[in-house]
């Protein structure tokens, strides 16, 4: 008796819970969900990673006039990353995301554009900063870590909005250290920091993370035939970074290595079956001159001397040489290997900041 009671209580709650379309239809009701246990370790770390950088990576969407014929133009609209550096409403991004933009938006954490205004960039770096006009005072800049102590195969986040897909984080490790980011004509960033965290075109600008949650490079670019990520990325490193935003913060412009030479055209030194930086003209009054370079004969077309290495490490061409000259730091004294009539020397020449 006691059994058919249960039975029947059982058979009517069952009837209770079922909806009305489904008692009709006999269609069964969804299946109960299997409850879980807490997260492994290391999803609860980078679940907590992300949390706490989010809130500071930037979607950046820009406003340029685009040429649509000899008279005509239109609006064309740009996205990319970046990052808050400080409370006073200061934005790391490249500078190709903002180059040519009439007008700049931050987003944080989701929320409304906020307008922004350019106050530096370099675009020798491929850096650039903006300040908020209107800075919210819960502002929470990106821990700042180091590049120096990187290893190959260390774990590194990006976070950024590829494709304009905001507050997208990707995982992946250093691949590859110590690569020349190619920036402007000619230049070139030594140091670069490869990775395979997947970085597609909008991830521009947004921060390379270690472990802790530190920056330790600027998502710059990829190294792709498709223009999508292929496992190859390139972020700028951190320890350059630090060097180069106070100074855009500061003065708008960051300082520039070089010893006052002009070189000839690496496609043509190419060309010509010339490795090295050909030197073409040499500044009167500047370290070069005063170590005794000699640049292309005007008179005879004769070639001077060409530059082949910078403290003992070879350079192909202005890229490498522009960034031996960064590694060395300006105000510093660098050994120059020259090479002239098939002959080599050793000359000492001073680096110095030729934006001054």
């Amino acid at each position: 008796m006691k059994k058919s009671i249960l039975l029947a209580a059982a058979a009517l709650s069952a009837a209770v819970a079922l909806s009305p379309w489904a008692q009709k239809n006999g269609t069964p009701e969804p299946r109960a969900v299997a409850p879980r246990g807490p997260l492994m370790p290391q999803e609860q770390a980078l679940a907590g990673l992300f949390e706490a950088a989010a809130p500071s990576v930037a979607y950046i969407t820009t406003e340029r006039l685009a040429r649509t014929g000899m008279f005509t133009a239109q609006v064309a609209q740009g996205a990319g990353s970046g990052f808050v550096w400080d409370t006073q409403g200061h934005v790391v991004t490249n500078f190709h995301v903002l180059a040519g933009a009439r007008s700049v938006s931050v987003s944080l954490d989701a929320g409304k554009p906020m307008s922004a205004k350019v106050v530096g960039h370099a675009e020798d770096y491929d850096l650039a900063v903006v300040k908020l006009v209107d800075p919210p005072k819960n502002l929470r800049p990106i821990p700042l870590g180091t590049s120096r102590d990187l290893r190959i195969g260390q774990a590194v986040y990006a976070i950024g909005n590829p494709f304009g897909l905001s507050r997208t984080l990707t995982t992946g490790i250093v691949s590859a250290l110590d690569r020349h980011l190619p920036t402007s004509e000619y230049r070139e960033i030594a140091g670069a920091i490869q990775t395979d965290a997947a970085i597609n075109p909008g991830n521009s600008g947004g921060p390379l993370l270690d472990s802790a949650g530190r920056l330790v490079g600027v998502n710059t670019a990829i190294r792709s035939t498709s223009g999508a990520s292929a496992g190859v990325g390139l972020a700028i490193p951190a320890d350059l970074v630090n060097r180069i935003v106070p100074q855009l913060i500061a003065r708008g412009k960051a300082s520039l290595p070089g010893i006052g030479i002009r070189a000839i055209d690496p496609n043509i030194a190419a060309r010509a079956g010339i490795t090295g930086v050909v030197v073409a003209q040499v500044v009167s009054g500047s370290p070069a001159a005063k170590a005794g370079l000699a640049g292309v004969n005007r008179q005879t077309g004769d070639v001077g001397d060409v530059i082949v290495a910078v403290n003992g490490r070879p350079v192909q061409a202005m890229g490498t040489f522009a960034a031996e000259l960064d590694r060395a730091g300006i105000d510093q004294v660098a050994e120059l290997t020259v090479a002239r009539d098939g002959k080599e020397r050793k000359v000492k020449v001073k680096v110095v900041d030729v934006q001054r």
